[in-house]
């Protein structure tokens, strides 16, 4: 069986054992769950279920942190005191190759102020993406994929 589906059987257990179907107390007998399914990994060998679990959270809290990186630069600009817009049409080749990866590259780009992800190649090789801030085209291939696309292919794989 499927770790999450365990882990997630252990949070509705304790929320029955504990009276308290809630929010708070579904998170707390998730955490409580995978801290139970942590330290009976060595039943589980070759599982990628810790990692994906800690690459997902590691993975969002680095995401919020760009959005609001790239906010206040965003911000900046509008009012007058950052960086001059300079705006591009970039293709990126992808290293990503199923459509759940690329769809979430797609997206966190969207997500990411100032970016937006126009289209995919019909080969599934190529994003193209529109920076608001590209003033070397090749800066921002590079960052996009060394930070944004490298990150979701640890996760995944």
């Amino acid at each position: 069986m499927n770790l999450l589906v365990v882990n997630l059987l252990l949070a509705l257990a304790w929320m029955a054992v504990n009276a308290s179907f809630n929010l708070m107390g579904f998170i707390a007998g998730f955490i409580l769950g995978h801290l139970i399914l942590w330290l009976a990994r060595p039943l589980f060998p070759g599982e990628r279920y810790f990692r994906r679990t800690w690459g997902g959270c590691a993975y969002m809290l680095w995401l919020v942190k760009e959005i609001f990186v790239s906010a206040w630069a965003v911000a900046k600009s509008v009012i007058g005191v950052g960086d001059a817009v300079k705006p591009a049409v970039i293709a990126i080749p992808l290293d990503a190759k199923t459509d759940f990866e690329i769809t979430l590259l797609a997206c966190s780009i969207t997500l990411t102020p100032g970016t937006l992800s126009m289209d995919v190649s019909p080969d599934r090789r190529t994003l193209y993406i529109h920076a608001m801030f590209a003033a070397d085209p090749d800066t921002v291939r590079a960052e996009t994929k060394a930070g944004m696309e490298r990150r979701i292919l640890e996760m995944l794989r």
